[in-house]
């Protein structure tokens, strides 16, 4: 892919391109919610299915000609509903965040009780942050980790289904290092007569791969997004049972969005074909490997990593042990190409826009080929950084990794 037209069209743009094709080449990506796509699945974005209005669902359709991206849509849905063993599914949600609200508005009424994680302890903004569209509609009831474990309290989460019976429990998170008990958890909704909707947007190619339990036969409801793990464009996707099809569909459109984005959903055809394969099995296995193997590593630099560890493709390491706040560590780890995140850690005594934390993650640098010893190269170029104040020592090590792996070369 050359963007040559954007180059004559726009040389304003063109340059701001080549620049970010270059910090992404540049840096190491370990930003837990970020991943690098195919080039097949970059070109289906970037094609002229973008051209097409198509509102409703294939067959059902409130504009002509749409015969073709029905069949691409449904193609979509069935490699969705086979990958991950689902009944239904809607290929639609332009994001996470639109697969969730359109679940709530599919099955809530506002005002309804629901319980979700604490978005300082793990969860989402749409899992009832009073700053979001989730909290300020619905009675959320917050459930966190436990403070001395640092993992999921699943006593607390019953003992608050029986005190406050919610209509709707959403389990998963944003930024939560361990495995989640999604058997458990079901077990608890079935008994009191709720649902149970899980937001997996984080671990869904794991979940795929068969590398973390999967929520579907236990949820009613099940949303993510594509991008994550699973390495596909941006957008979502919600997993459902089929006695709540129609609901839920109704709940995309017209319920929460307007036209879908049909050169994404065929591109998320082509990311779920790819995750299809024993080489996209490999990768996962490969990004719990190195996540496992960078926590450990960067424990035996000094680091806290919160719970002790990690089941899955992300870590939370306590900054403020080595006499830094969550924003000067990720501002320092910038200047030696390495991009991670500020985040809060459970209990953090810091402001959100501070944290005593950074969120790490393996996808990226999986996928652009990473392995075990590569993770102890990385961990020495994070202590270099923040322990040991040698940049020129960090970025030197960050430079020997993103030489031996080239992304995307010849791209632009």
């Amino acid at each position: 892919m050359s963007f040559e037209q954007v180059k004559q069209a726009d040389p304003e743009i063109y340059g701001l391109m080549e620049k970010e094709l270059k910090r992404q080449q540049d840096h190491l990506e370990l930003i837990a919610s970020e991943n690098f796509v195919s080039p097949a699945v970059m070109e289906t974005m970037g094609s002229h299915l973008t051209n097409k209005y198509a509102e409703g669902t294939p067959g059902k359709r409130f504009y002509g000609g749409c015969v073709h991206v029905d069949e691409i849509e449904r193609i979509a849905i069935e490699r969705a509903k086979k990958l991950f063993g689902a009944e239904h599914a809607n290929v639609q949600p332009h994001s996470g965040a639109q697969a969730n609200s359109a679940v709530y508005i599919a099955m809530l009424e506002p005002g309804d009780t629901v319980l979700g994680m604490r978005l300082d302890q793990g969860g989402h903004l749409t899992h009832g942050s009073p700053a979001n569209l989730s909290g300020q509609y619905y009675n959320f009831v917050s459930y966190g980790v436990d403070q001395e474990s640092e993992m999921i309290d699943y006593d607390e989460i019953q003992n608050l289904i029986n005190e406050h019976q919610p209509k709707l429990v959403v389990v998963g998170a944003s930024a939560y290092p361990r495995a989640i008990d999604f058997e458990r958890i079901s077990k608890m909704t079935k008994a009191a007569g709720c649902y149970l909707m899980v937001d997996m947007a984080h671990i869904a190619g794991l979940v795929a791969a068969g590398e973390h339990q999967s929520p579907v036969p236990y949820a009613e409801f099940v949303t993510t997004t594509t991008h994550k793990t699973l390495r596909g464009p941006r957008g979502g996707v919600i997993l459902c049972k089929k006695e709540f099809a129609k609901q839920i569909d109704k709940g995309v459109f017209p319920g929460s969005q307007g036209g879908p984005l049909e050169h994404i959903i065929a591109a998320k055809a082509v990311a779920f074909k790819e995750a299809m394969t024993d080489e996209f099995k490999a990768y996962q296995k490969q990004v719990v490997k190195n996540a496992k193997v960078l926590s450990q590593e960067l424990e035996k630099r000094g680091f806290r990593v919160v719970s002790g560890g990690t089941d899955n493709h992300l870590m939370l390491i306590d900054v403020s042990q080595v006499g830094l706040t969550g924003k000067e560590a990720d501002e320092t780890l910038g200047k030696i190409n390495i991009t991670a995140n500020k985040n809060a850690i459970p209990y953090d005594k810091e402001s959100p826009f501070v944290t005593s934390g950074i969120r790490i993650g393996t996808p990226a640098v999986t996928t652009r080929g990473l392995k075990e010893a590569d993770m102890e190269i990385v961990a020495d170029a994070i202590e270099a950084a923040l322990i040991k104040k040698d940049p020129a020592l960090a970025l030197e090590k960050v430079r020997f990794l993103t030489e031996k792996y080239p992304l995307y070369p010849g791209l632009m």
